[in-house]
């Protein structure tokens, strides 16, 4: 068997050939052609008018001999037969094909449609142009790239030749245009707010930072639009959302990655009750939209997202399955906790926040859902308000679905008094080496002194669509971030 290097120069031979003979291995213009699904549909009515057809598309396959080559050409819309024969070209023509093109290769053919013996739909050739000479050789139709490090690297070639990976890409694209759709429809206006901040704030996590040289200034890439569209209420617009990409310079696993496309929403005027009627409403029209169903087979769960969506208290939740208050508990009693559970963690700068969510993430494992998380205690979260009768707490839900938390929405707190101690007690924890407590954002506290709206919030990654999928997030990304492989 030939080795990639030598059909590597195999293929440069055959392009030197075809510029030999005075061809364009990689013209700009393409002649008219029609999409191969439209053919087919249409292919009765073409092959009765015997009517002349052109398509453009990839060779992915082709076979034959001495006088007639049969070639199958993808365009991206479907696959269609080419047959090539000895009659129909001239003497040159057909033996420049058979000697210079290969699959991988993409074409324009011109044809008549008509049924083979064997009841394929093809288009009898005589005339064929070079769009594109490949250089390298495609993975085997049946097989595909196997090893998943090269899948992923190489993900131009899986969605090629995988058309499950195919699927993920398209039905990606359905997921994000279903919640477009479902929020322009109820009046919420989409917007782009900055990605380079001089402060990184809306959510609890590590950001990256990078440099402006215009400006010679350090910034952060955003880890949440979530004070942007605050301001925007501030402003007087009363249903805002956002889809776009945020950064988190955290661990890699199956759920978490380190860029990613996430959508928040703003409506002023509402709690955070009737944001969890609107979410429970906008996750079962994405189920439906994208996947055409609400049952989804996740991990070993089996979610219904029509089913009754349950509502699960945050501090009773962790004493039923743990035996800790956290509202009581001090951090020696919690750290001794997660030791007799087994649970790994860095001990450095671990605050009593980053212990009650690990306990809370050891117990919200063992929960299907779907439902409703509340009652996250308020040193928890510094941009919700307070419940107004029990102050320990605040009015926030996170939906939650096979063991892991799909987005999280507040009653936003809109008390610039209250908002100013919470990131004062958040600095307080960065100091003391918490890298994932929020900075203190004075311009955001201003802008809310001129008066914020009550109004509810929620914010979904697509990670919720890697789970809706049963995949990674990883194989659910078009183009995983890689580390190079010089660096392997």
């Amino acid at each position: 068997m030939a080795s990639l290097e030598e059909i590597r120069q195999e293929r440069l031979k055959k392009l030197s050939l075809l510029k030999k003979a005075g061809i364009d291995p990689y013209p700009a213009q393409v002649a008219d052609s029609l999409e191969i699904s439209k053919i087919l549909a249409d292919f009765t009515a073409l092959e009765e008018a015997s009517s002349t057809v052109s398509i453009a598309g990839r060779i992915m396959a082709m076979r034959g001999q001495g006088g007639l080559v049969f070639a199958d050409i993808y365009d991206g819309t479907s696959t269609m037969q080419a047959v090539i024969k000895a009659d129909n070209l001239s003497a040159d023509s057909f033996e420049l094909f058979q000697n210079t093109l290969d699959v991988g290769d993409f074409v324009h053919v011109t044809g008549v449609a008509f049924t083979t013996k064997r009841g394929e739909k093809s288009l009898e050739i005589n005339n064929w142009t070079i769009l594109s000479k490949s250089l390298r050789s495609l993975p085997e139709k049946w097989h595909g790239l196997k090893d998943e490090e090269e899948r992923l690297r190489k993900r131009y070639l899986d969605i090629l030749t995988n058309e499950e990976v195919k699927d993920v890409v398209i039905k990606r694209s359905i997921f994000w245009s279903s919640i477009r759709n479902f929020l322009s429809d109820r009046g919420f206006l989409e917007v782009d707010t900055p990605v380079l901040e001089n402060l990184a704030g809306g959510a609890e996590a590590e950001p990256f930072v990078t440099h402006h040289n215009a400006l010679d200034l350090d910034l952060f890439l955003r880890i949440s639009p979530e004070l942007w569209l605050k301001r925007l209420m501030v402003a007087g617009l009363p249903k805002v959302f956002e889809i776009g990409r945020v950064f988190r310079n955290e661990g890699m696993d199956a759920e978490h990655l380190q860029d990613y496309t996430a959508v928040e929403w703003y409506w002023a005027y509402a709690d955070y009750h009737e944001g969890m009627k609107l979410v429970k409403a906008m996750f079962q029209h994405i189920a439906r939209a994208t996947f055409g169903t609400t049952k989804f087979k996740i991990k070993e769960f089996e979610i219904d997202l029509a089913d009754t969506w349950e509502t699960y208290d945050y501090v009773s939740t962790i004493l039923e399955k743990t035996g800790v208050n956290v509202l009581t508990a001090d951090l020696t009693e919690m750290m001794a906790k997660i030791d007799s559970l087994g649970i790994k963690y860095d001990k450095n700068g671990f605050s009593r926040n980053r212990a009650v969510d690990t306990l809370w993430k050891y117990c919200r494992r063992q929960i299907a859902g779907p439902g409703f998380l509340i009652n996250v205690p308020v040193f928890m979260e510094p941009l919700a308000k307070k419940k107004a009768d029990n102050p320990e707490v605040v009015e926030r839900f996170q939906v939650l679905l096979a063991g892991s938390e799909m987005g999280k929405g507040f009653s936003e707190l809109n008390d610039p008094i209250d908002q100013a101690e919470r990131f004062d007690d958040q600095s307080k924890l960065r100091a003391a080496g918490d890298k994932e407590a929020q900075m203190y954002d004075t311009d955001f506290v201003e802008a809310m002194e001129y008066g914020m709206p009550p109004c509810s919030g929620f914010g979904v990654s697509e990670r919720l669509f890697s789970f809706l999928s049963n995949k990674t997030v990883r194989e659910t990304q078009i183009f995983p971030l890689m580390r190079p492989k010089n660096q392997d």
